[in-house]
């Protein structure tokens, strides 16, 4: 029954991901997540922004960043700038960004994007589950199972990628709530 763990255990990896993934698509109001882990170069290295300084937000449409260490807030405006297509303010240790409204054709544009991102989880589930009917079938013709557990074991990958689709639903919801708002 292991492969029935392995199999949940991989949806849930791929979930996950789709969450991070669909919470960096801005929505009409402006979250930490949008910036948290775009990367500023530090000292040599790549470091997230949420490494670099607080992060908060200022309704209805303003991100704020705090930034611990002043010699790097030229370079965290400037990546800001590149990444989100807006133009942050900086006053020597605070970095203010406004975000516009979306237009109509952004909001589809983003609409889009996320149902590509859902769809994008959909096949990685289909193929962890395909891989999963694989090592269930070379498991029968070994002996190891039986006949009637492939088909109980298949049911239940099968049940759990119904739940998987059913989550991907509602989070690909209520981000186009969020972004239609």
């Amino acid at each position: 029954m292991d492969i029935q763990k392995e199999f949940s255990q991989k949806l849930a990896d791929i979930l996950k991901f789709f969450k991070d993934e669909a919470s960096a698509i801005r929505g009409s109001r402006p979250t930490p997540a949008l910036i948290e882990d775009i990367q500023v170069e530090y000292y040599g290295q790549n470091v997230p922004i949420k490494q670099l300084g607080s992060i908060s937000i200022i309704p209805p449409r303003e991100i704020q960043v705090i930034v611990w260490d002043m010699s790097v807030v030229g370079a965290l405006a400037k990546t800001v700038a590149e990444k989100l297509n807006v133009n942050p303010a900086n006053d020597g240790t605070t970095i203010h960004i406004n975000l516009p409204s979306l237009t109509d054709e952004r909001r589809a544009d983003l609409i889009r994007i996320i149902k590509g991102k859902a769809e994008e989880a959909r096949i990685k589930s289909r193929a962890a589950r395909d891989d999963a009917k694989k090592v269930i079938t070379t498991q029968e013709k070994e002996g190891t199972i039986t006949e009637d557990d492939r088909f109980g074991i298949q049911e239940e990958i099968q049940k759990s990628l119904d739940i998987f689709n059913k989550e991907v639903d509602a989070l690909v919801e209520k981000k186009m709530t969020e972004i239609n708002e």
